[in-house]
């Protein structure tokens, strides 16, 4: 019985006994009193237990409410997607009020083409410059590389890169980072990338190491998580690139201008989930190694170990963009593209959702959420 249930019986026995009544009428008016009594209690806890229910109700219903849906889009199943797939898997996005859809696009160009049309309005993707001098309102709100993490690998046979002249180079896709990194090899070796090789665009590292293997392409760019595989079967590993020491931007988070105007909290929320999962996997190897497992489809434990290792070498735990990098993509599409001689790399990003977390302290939360390694 509830204290207020109690106080209120207990003060009605005490004005009933000091009644004079006789003992018909008294027990029938004590009855009757003990019978309100009891009623009027029964009608709190009713009460307290209805306003409970509909608080659990209420607060399930706001809970739902909150939890924003978006798709987000990556375009390789290479290690570099990885703070997405963690952020996704562990929760970390829903922790900022987003129900995230992580959408695979076969390769960088149709990546960027599907961020160009609005669906995903926010990609797993650093190469904006040449979509947005194409008149695409595309930004950079993240960069997580500076240095194109790839290596160029040939088939049995080539053995120094010189050797590349008048071969056939894969890449995933004209206007991706692996076409960039081609172009990269081509100024190291002085040679025309529009004469003296043939760029041969083949999706994914898997289709192009089947390709390699089919002697349909004679060397292709691979990501880090494809070296133990390239190795493996044989092929000649000829450079990699970042040891050529050219830097650049490339993969981040990008979204559209016009989706940053109207939904400025969703963007800070994917932001914040995308940070704290970086954090999370330096922090959390086996748990975010069993995450790669599942998107980059293989158990091999060569190719997790080597994918692990290279992105906790490579990944900032603060992703601002490189303004040098961006330059070197101008400079890379000003022979094509006029527009780029006048560009600015500042045009192409929006910094200020780094700052606000800057501001707000949510880089030192971090560290102190997750013990720096």
């Amino acid at each position: 019985m509830s204290n207020i249930r109690r106080s209120q019986v207990a003060e009605g026995d005490a004005i009933l006994s000091g009644l004079h009544e006789s003992g018909d009428q008294c027990h029938h008016s004590r009855q009757t009193m003990l019978h309100q009594l009891q009623m009027e209690s029964g009608v709190l806890s009713s009460a307290r237990g209805f306003t409970f229910v509909m608080f659990l109700v209420f607060a399930g219903s706001a809970g739902a409410q909150e939890l924003k849906k978006i798709r987000i889009g990556y375009p390789s199943l290479g290690f570099r997607q990885g703070h997405i797939w963690v952020a996704k898997d562990e929760g970390l996005f829903k922790k900022y009020g987003l129900d995230v859809e992580p959408i695979f696009l076969r390769g960088g160009q149709l990546a960027i083409q599907a961020l160009a049309g609005g669906d995903p309005p926010i990609m797993s993707i650093g190469q904006v410059v040449q979509a947005s001098l194409s008149g695409f309102d595309l930004v950079l709100i993240a960069g997580v590389e500076s240095y194109y993490d790839s290596t160029i690998f040939g088939r049995p046979g080539i053995t120094r890169l010189e050797q590349l002249k008048g071969k056939r180079l894969g890449i995933s896709g004209f206007g991706a980072a692996t076409h960039f990194a081609a172009l990269i090899v081509a100024k190291h070796l002085n040679l025309d990338p529009n004469k003296d090789l043939t760029l041969v665009p083949g999706g994914p590292d898997a289709e192009r190491v089947a390709a390699l293997a089919a002697g349909k392409i004679d060397a292709s760019v691979f990501n880090s998580s494809t070296v133990p595989i390239a190795k493996r079967m044989g092929f000649v590993e000829l450079v990699y690139i970042p040891d050529l020491g050219v830097e650049v931007q490339g993969n981040g988070l990008a979204t559209t201008r016009a989706f940053v105007k109207s939904n400025r909290e969703i963007v800070k929320g994917a932001l914040k989930g995308y940070i704290e999962a970086i954090h999370f996997i330096f922090q959390n190897k086996q748990a975010a190694e069993k995450v790669f497992a599942k998107y980059m489809r293989t158990d091999d434990r060569n190719v997790l170990e080597s994918s692990y290792q290279a992105y906790i070498k490579t990944t900032p735990k603060k992703p601002y963009p490189t303004l040098k990098g961006l330059q070197f993509l101008l400079d890379q599409l000003a022979p094509q593209m006029p527009q780029a001689k006048n560009a600015k790399p500042e045009q192409f990003v929006d910094i200020s959702f780094l700052q606000e977390l800057e501001k707000e302290g949510f880089f030192n939360e971090m560290a102190k959420r997750y013990l720096a390694r």
